[in-house]
């Protein structure tokens, strides 16, 4: 009988009041559940305890959040970031080596935002941290709108256009559709092995693929996951991560039970 394969979805680190907490958004968990029909579990941001390896053991794939917080730019030999950015250390500590070490081992993987943005910085690309304060990049921030519902936040914003013989054409999308826009930060320098699956109409990279994968390894600068059941092509993405999960939950059982 098939189980659902145990999908790892990263988490920031917080300090809510007087304690220290791991968390992962909602939005994240219920597409993990919903669409990509996994068993989500959410991995602490504790690398001076767990390595990568003893975290790949155990899953079948790994969803890469987005987050508030900025990747720090010393890990992309980058400047200083602007007075005030957000950062989360502790989760950089664990997740860019996470990433890397599971391209390596062929588990499954989706980035999304700043994960997306994790998978350049750990194989070895950069970022602008200012996109709007880039030529010819347009300002890919949501508007700053007093007591906006989360409707309008994650509405769409801009098209992209889907490169030809990708991993996203490969799903069925078409050369255009409309994404979601609410990050600063982009892609600067693009990592070494990966393919861009698409852009913005400002030239923008907004997915990427590695090239020599040996499983599903896709990255996306929107946010696939809001009301992905609503939308043919995020949910797109969400089912063909899904079924390398449990391609991968297959071939772990059938070994565990040939060596039992």
């Amino acid at each position: 009988m098939s189980r659902l394969p145990l999908i790892g979805i990263t988490a920031c680190s917080r300090q809510i009041g007087l304690h220290a907490y791991h968390i992962s958004g909602d939005e994240y968990v219920q597409a993990v559940a919903s669409a990509a029909q996994g068993l989500p579990v959410i991995l602490a941001s504790m690398a001076e305890l767990i390595s990568p390896s003893d975290i790949l053991d155990g899953l079948d794939g790994l969803l890469f959040t987005g987050s508030p917080s900025n990747i720090e730019p010393s890990h992309y030999q980058g400047p200083a970031s602007a007075p005030g950015t957000a950062h989360d250390s502790a989760r950089d500590a664990a997740t860019l080596p996470l990433l890397a070490a599971a391209v390596a081992a062929g588990v499954p993987l989706l980035g999304i935002c700043r994960g997306f943005q994790e998978m350049n910085v750990a194989l070895g690309g950069s970022l602008h941290q200012q996109v709007h304060e880039v030529g010819p990049f347009f300002d890919h921030r949501h508007d700053e709108v007093p007591d906006q519902p989360l409707d309008a936040w994650y509405a769409p914003a801009h098209d992209l256009h889907i490169q030809a013989g990708g991993l996203l054409a490969s799903m069925g999308l078409p050369e255009t559709i409309q994404v979601n826009s609410i990050h600063a930060q982009g892609i600067e320098c693009l990592a070494p092995g990966l393919r861009v699956e698409a852009r913005a109409p400002d030239g923008l990279v907004e997915a990427v693929s590695v090239e020599a994968s040996k499983a599903f390894a896709l990255g996306v600068q929107w946010h696939p996951e809001w009301q992905v059941s609503c939308n043919p092509h995020y949910l797109a993405i969400f089912q063909a991560f899904g079924e390398a999960c449990r391609k991968r939950a297959r071939q772990r059982d059938a070994e565990a039970s040939h060596k039992a």
